[in-house]
């Protein structure tokens, strides 16, 4: 019976600290903007490619009756647009990165509004792990309970991996321009102390050249 209840819990200890830590390792942010009456105010988040962004945005208002609408652009880091709606009070976008870089979603007040206060807009943005329908795997593989959780864990696991990935990336990248850096600019210095010392014997020559012939040496 000793035996049995230490296994218990043990399970239930491995369990728990299973869910604290995929309750970590999500991703998904849920954000607060106020949009001026004029002007524009933009999100971002630098992403990898091959990750998954589902975001779902809905403008909140003390007047129900009336939800000023708002215009919404999603671009990726080389310009091309992902999402745009104008004089709307809700929606949704969903796309997988092509790019690695910054991803950038702004808002504004629709033309209907301006010169209005400032309107609220909520932003419910995941990506990777968070953005994944769980429900739809659970459903398709028939598992649910700890081996969902196992499944979540796993994938949130994967996902760090790839960012390290990326990270490793990113810092050979930069050790790279880093070197090549510092290299030209020691080349420069070489270079700069070159040209200094044939200034200056240049100089010695010319000015020796000039009491030769003036007669003072």
């Amino acid at each position: 019976m000793g035996m049995r209840a230490n296994v218990r819990r043990e399970l239930v200890l491995q369990l728990l600290l299973t869910l604290w830590i995929w309750g970590t390792l999500r991703v998904s942010e849920g954000i607060w903007l106020n949009l001026p009456a004029s002007g524009t105010k933009c999100v971002s988040e630098e992403l990898h490619t091959n990750v998954v962004v589902l975001a779902d945005y809905v403008v909140v208002s003390e007047d129900n009756s009336r939800l000023p609408a708002i215009s919404i652009k999603v671009t990726s880091p080389y310009g091309n647009n992902l999402h745009q709606k104008e004089n709307v009070t809700h929606g949704q976008f969903a796309f997988t990165t092509q790019e690695a870089g910054n991803y950038l979603a702004c808002f504004w007040v629709g033309a209907d509004n301006q010169g209005g206060g400032d309107v609220s807009v909520n932003l419910d943005w995941k990506t990777g792990i968070a953005a994944k329908d769980w429900e739809s795997v659970a459903r398709k593989e028939k598992i649910e309970g700890v081996e969902l959780e196992l499944r979540k864990l796993e994938g949130a696991v994967e996902a760090i991996h790839e960012n390290l990935l990326y990270l490793k990336s990113r810092e050979a990248e930069l050790r790279t321009v880093s070197e090549t850096t510092n290299t030209r600019v020691a080349w420069f210095s070489i270079m700069s102390l070159g040209l200094c010392i044939v200034v200056s014997v240049l100089q010695l020559w010319y000015l020796k050249s000039f009491f030769r012939k003036k007669k003072l040496i």
